[in-house]
C-alpha cells in the first residue's frame, strides 16, 4: 500500500512538473522564436513607447481620428478585463436606443455625409474589444477626418488603402482596417 501511494505521489509530481513547467516552457520558447510579435501581445509602439495592441481596440472620440466599433465592455470603453458583447437581440429596445444614439453622434460630426452608415460603426462586436473596422466604415469617416485635419481627401483615402488588411488566406473574413494603426499613421503625417 505504501509503495502504491509513493508511486502515485511520484507520478503526480512528475506529471505536474511536465505539464505545469516543462511543456509551457518549451511552447513559450518556440513561440518566442517563431512568432515573437504575436507571442508578446502584438504590441504597437510609437517613439519606442507601447501605445496599444493590434488585438485590442482603443477608444477614439475626437473628430480628427477614425473611430472604432463601439465597445460593449463595462466601466470604460475597451476595458479588456470586462470583455463581453452586449448580447442584445435585434428587437431589444436597448439595442435600438444604443444604435440610434450612435447614429446621432455620427451625424453630429458628419451631418453632410450621405453614405450609408456601416453597421460596425453603430454596433459592438462579440467581445466588445474589436480593434478593426470595415473598409466601408473607414471610407465613411474619411471626409470628416480630412476636413478636420485639413488634409486632401485623396491622401486620407490612400492612407486607408495602405492600411487595409486583406482576407486571411484570401477567403476568410472581410478586408479590415486597424483603427489604432491608421490613427498613428495620421499623426505621423504632421
Amino acid at each position: 500500500m505504501i509503495k502504491l501511494f509513493r508511486m502515485s505521489i511520484f507520478l503526480f509530481l512528475g506529471l505536474a512538473l511536465l505539464t505545469g513547467f516543462v511543456y509551457p516552457l518549451i511552447i513559450t520558447g518556440i513561440a518566442q522564436v517563431i512568432f515573437p510579435y504575436q507571442s508578446n501581445g502584438s504590441l504597437i509602439t510609437k517613439d519606442s513607447n507601447v501605445v496599444g495592441s493590434a488585438l485590442i481596440g482603443q477608444y477614439f472620440d475626437q473628430p480628427q481620428y477614425f473611430w472604432g466599433r463601439p465597445s460593449a465592455t463595462g466601466g470604460q470603453p475597451y476595458n479588456a478585463s470586462a470583455s463581453g458583447g452586449s448580447n442584445l437581440s435585434a428587437t431589444n429596445p436597448d439595442l435600438v436606443s444604443n444604435v440610434m444614439n450612435r447614429i446621432k453622434e455620427l451625424a453630429k460630426y458628419d451631418a453632410h455625409n450621405l453614405l450609408p452608415i456601416p453597421v460596425d460603426l453603430v454596433t459592438s462586436s462579440g467581445s466588445g474589444l474589436d480593434p478593426d473596422i470595415s473598409v466601408a466604415a473607414a471610407h465613411y469617416q474619411a471626409e470628416r477626418v480630412a476636413r478636420v485635419r485639413g488634409l486632401p481627401i485623396e491622401q486620407v483615402m490612400a492612407l486607408i488603402q495602405s492600411h487595409t488588411q486583406n482576407r486571411l488566406f484570401g477567403f476568410l473574413g472581410e478586408p479590415r482596417v486597424n483603427v489604432l494603426e491608421l490613427n498613428l499613421a495620421l499623426d505621423a503625417l504632421k
